[in-house]
């Protein structure tokens, strides 16, 4: 979870982090399998970009696409090594995130990614603005929104 946050809090713009964290009142021990050690590895899969998508004790099940295009969990002795999905954060269509996101089973908690589902560069909304604040104030100055106000360049409407 470290690694998540400090990801989160170094990409630029906005981060979304989802916290799988019990309520003592309304679902105590609802995340238990997840903490669990003798249950944990074959519920949960680390999302490690440029990694195989695999799990499990001893790293037995995988992510393969199927002849649908769709992904599941498959045993990795059956389909081989080279059916597992690589994960790519950095990918720009937002499509195996999602699917992965979809892998889980809410009442059983089986096949429960976790990690970095995506990681996007782009600049953000609030770096454009002020890249362009500063390219029109390198072109014209500094302004003066009251003679912006004043000047002829305005529309009378009646």
């Amino acid at each position: 979870m470290t690694d998540v946050l400090r990801a989160a809090a170094h990409h630029e713009g906005t981060s979304l982090v989802e916290i799988y964290q019990n309520c003592n009142i309304f679902n105590d021990g609802a995340w238990e399998p997840l903490k669990d050690g003798d249950t944990r590895d074959d519920m949960m899969m680390r999302l490690e970009h440029g990694e195989p998508i695999r799990f499990g004790k001893d790293m037995e099940k995988g992510v393969i696409r199927t002849s649908e295009g769709h992904i599941a969990v498959a045993d990795v002795a059956e389909v081989g090594e080279d059916a597992v999905i690589r994960h790519d954060a950095h990918a720009k269509d937002p499509g195996l995130a999602f699917a992965l996101s979809r892998l889980s089973n809410p009442r059983t908690l089986e096949n429960t990614p976790i990690g970095i589902f995506r990681a996007i560069e782009r600049p953000s909304y609030d770096r454009l603005v002020r890249e362009q604040l500063a390219e029109v104030q390198a072109k014209h100055g500094e302004g003066d929104l009251q003679s912006l106000l004043n000047g002829g360049d305005t529309w009378n409407v009646s």
